[in-house]
């Protein structure tokens, strides 16, 4: 039987089953007070009946929890060989091309060689001409290479089909097409007239999170089993050629991926991967700094590009410790939580009588301010993956090692920046080489625009497949296969 018949007579027969059990909740309690049996321990007995029976009709009608959400698995783009584009050919390229002047070229270089970025990433096929035909057209077949790939690969990977699906959510930040992009997904899988679609644009790297929340909440609200979230960035409508160099980073830091990811909301059922253990949200947007640190308009020539704003480091600083509190409060363990009061009175007070001692001393009131220790939260993490230098300065800030960033750094190194897809290539990684074991906590954090910080947490829950190198007819290397042993390079 197929999956989505299997499910919708599941359905049919739950719906039954609660509507028998109101009815005759109903008449036994008519029975109780037309036989007016309600004294002694058989009436208390008649009154008991149908109330219990109430109650196990609400608890099997519940929404899910958070607990009750699941990954079935998820599934990366690797992009053809043929849309490699080495380091050294990309920056031959921005000469080729015409519209750069030597300052912009000489910019972009920099950049590029100071971000740990390798010479195997890839541009979409519009990008590789000269000049590039940043067009809708090309655009829409970029979409068209991303998504289907990707796609296929989930779905052969999971056993389940595309007419199984309740809900699809598209998150691509800076391309919104028309019909829109999860509506593009449900005709070319020709998914039933029932089905949910979710397009979200401009939320940045931060949309991954945002797509899981959307899913969770269709999962909550409707009668369907599984949600499809795909995470994507149209790198052909991002190109910039203009001068401006605040505008320029996008050219050297964004490149071609996709991931696609299937959720559940039987959290802890069978064929679970993994189960979701806290969504945390939490942006800055009413404040006109952190508005203002990342937006997209035109320059004075009339170009349109991305403009990262003036502060937007100081900006993310504050955006993120308003969210660590926030998320510190519901993964930590207690243990850590204690020792980090502890540590941060300590600190206050020896503040405090420094201050006091010496107040004309420059450095009276500046001190450590400690942070949470989040290894003991999570085993392994995902970063937003902007760059070897953001990478260290977040990864530290974070209190991490060289091991717990290394996920990120290399994803980079690799693939580049592939917005919000770039924290599923990096659990990618890490399944790759084997260090996801059952009972481990993964922790994705994504920073985007507006500002916006949001946070993933999963649990591991499916057996140990380490040595597994096929499931399902599919590799389990995903988008590492074929380079995976190549990894670390020391230079990136």
């Amino acid at each position: 039987m197929d999956i989505s018949h299997r499910d919708h007579l599941l359905a049919a027969a739950r719906g039954a089953l609660a509507a028998a059990t109101l009815v005759a909740c109903v008449l036994a309690e008519v029975a109780v007070f037309a036989l007016r049996r309600g004294d002694g321990a058989a009436g208390m007995l008649y009154y008991l009946v149908p109330v219990s029976a109430m109650l196990l009709l609400y608890r099997s009608r519940r929404r899910p929890r958070v607990d009750d959400v699941g990954l079935v698995d998820f599934s990366c783009l690797k992009p053809p060989r043929r849309l490699r584009i080495p380091v050294a050919g990309l920056l031959e390229h921005f000469k080729l091309i015409g519209c750069f002047d030597d300052g912009s070229v000489e910019f972009m270089t920099k950049v590029i060689e100071a971000s740990g970025m390798g010479n195997e990433t890839y541009f979409p096929p519009s990008l590789h001409h000269i000049p590039p035909a940043a067009t809708h057209a090309e655009a829409i077949r970029e979409a068209h290479m991303l998504f289907f790939p990707a796609l296929d690969d989930l779905f052969a990977k999971t056993g389940v089909p595309p007419s199984a699906v309740g809900a699809v959510v598209v998150n691509c930040s800076g391309f919104c097409a028309t019909p829109s992009l999860s509506a593009i997904i449900a005709n070319h899988y020709r998914m039933p007239s029932d089905v949910k679609t979710c397009n979200l644009s401009g939320m940045g790297c931060a949309a991954g999170v945002i797509g899981v929340d959307v899913a969770r909440n269709l999962l909550r609200t409707h009668d369907m089993s599984y949600a499809v979230v795909v995470s994507a960035e149209i790198v052909t409508v991002g190109w910039y050629s203009g001068k401006d160099q605040s505008k320029l980073l996008l050219n050297c830091y964004f490149r071609t991926g996709c991931s696609a990811a299937l959720i559940t909301n039987s959290g802890g059922g069978g064929g679970v991967k993994y189960r979701l253990v806290s969504l945390t949200r939490t942006n800055q947007t009413a404040n006109d700094r952190s508005y203002r640190s990342g937006y997209r308009d035109e320059d004075d020539d009339g170009i349109t590009g991305f403009t990262l704003g003036q502060g937007v480091g100081r900006m993310v600083s504050e955006l993120l410790r308003a969210h660590l509190l926030t998320l510190s409060l519901s993964i930590l363990p207690w243990r850590e939580k204690l020792r980090y009061v502890a540590a941060l009175l300590l600190s206050t007070h020896l503040r405090r009588r420094r201050h006091h001692h010496d107040k004309l001393s420059s450095n009276s009131g500046a001190g450590t301010i400690p942070m949470p220790d989040f290894r003991t939260a999570a085993d392994h993490f995902c970063l937003p993956s902007s760059g070897r230098p953001m990478i260290w300065r977040l990864g530290q800030g974070l209190g991490l090692g060289e091991r717990e960033m290394e996920a990120a750094l290399m994803t980079f190194h690799r693939f580049g920046n592939q917005s919000a897809a770039s924290l599923w290539y990096q659990l990618a990684y890490m399944e790759a080489k084997g260090r996801v074991r059952r009972g481990d906590t993964v922790w994705q954090l994504g920073i985007g625009s507006g500002l916006k910080a949001n946070s993933l947490v999963w649990e591991r829950v499916a057996d140990d497949d380490h040595f597994a190198t096929e499931r399902n007819g599919r590799s389990t290397l995903g988008p590492w296969v074929e380079c995976i042993h190549k990894y670390p390079v020391t230079e990136a």
